[in-house]
């Protein structure tokens, strides 16, 4: 397989790695939440509390779902990337239902236009 049509898998994977990575290193840490809420809290405090304002208002769904209808608007393999990538992302921070939805909708919009690619190649003859 081409690294070129591996790589939005990869993407995909380390952006779900990397959501889980806040998650539980960051967000849900008891001693991080402890020292965010002293009265000289470290600079990433801010950071984290900006991932937990963006959970609590199902920014990251709502966002990933819009780039899916993007996907499948534009049917572009980038915006179907972008689009499960943040689902990944969002069903991690715990907006499950539209991050679900995006990463199913990214996933089969990246398989169908690489399908379609794959046919193009194989009719096209070598010459």
């Amino acid at each position: 397989m081409k690294i070129r049509k591996l790589l939005p898998w990869l993407l995909i994977a380390l952006a779900g790695l990397g959501a889980a990575w806040l998650r539980y290193g960051l967000i849900e840490q008891p001693a991080f939440a402890e020292l965010c809420t002293a009265a000289q809290a470290p600079a990433w405090c801010a950071l984290r509390q900006g991932l937990v304002v963006g959970f609590l208002h199902d920014v990251y769904g709502i966002a990933a779902v819009v780039l899916a209808a993007l996907a499948l608007l534009r049917r572009s393999s980038g915006w179907a990337c972008l689009a499960a990538m943040l689902g990944a992302f969002a069903l991690q921070l715990y907006n499950y239902e539209p991050g679900a939805l995006a990463l199913l909708v990214g996933c089969l919009r990246l398989v169908h236009l690489q399908g379609a690619s794959n046919r193009q190649a194989t009719a096209i003859p070598a010459r």
